[in-house]
């Protein structure tokens, strides 16, 4: 797939796979910050894109940062139909500040299809084998 991609300045790393295979493209920190736990930060990446309509960019977690330091992404949904600029908004759970440098990957972005759902308002749903279990329905 073909995506666009317009740099809002000129210092922008693009978003790129560290291996051949990866479901998802590191995301850059354009700036030094550091993260003090409890704290959130915006990051904003510098760029838009552009990608057909069916599709979603995700911005999800990198592996090692919030099981080495705490830090989680917060939301991180943008539309095909969005072509403001790209962000990551961060959360430092851990224990410790966290120094992040420009350069340094904060997260990653999943291009996902996205199918649009069309509700249907029912009395009744069909009986499945999980039905309505909740949290350790499925046991330890």
């Amino acid at each position: 797939m073909k995506v666009k991609i317009k740099k809002l300045h000129p210092d922008v790393k693009i978003p790129s796979y560290a291996h051949s295979g990866d479901a998802g493209l590191d995301l850059f920190s354009r700036e030094d910050k550091e993260l003090k736990p409890g704290e959130r930060h915006i990051f904003l990446l510098g760029f838009a894109l552009e990608f057909p309509a069916g599709y979603a960019a995700v911005v999800k977690d990198k592996g090692g940062l919030p099981k080495n330091y705490g830090l989680h992404t917060l939301g991180g949904v943008f539309d095909s139909g969005y072509r403001g600029e790209y962000n990551v908004n961060l959360i430092n759970l851990g224990q410790e500040p966290y120094q992040i440098k420009k350069g340094d990957k904060i997260a990653q972005l999943l291009i996902l299809p996205c199918q649009a759902a069309e509700f249907e308002v029912t009395e009744d749903l069909s009986d499945s084998q999980r039905g309505g279990g909740r949290f350790g329905s499925s046991g330890r």
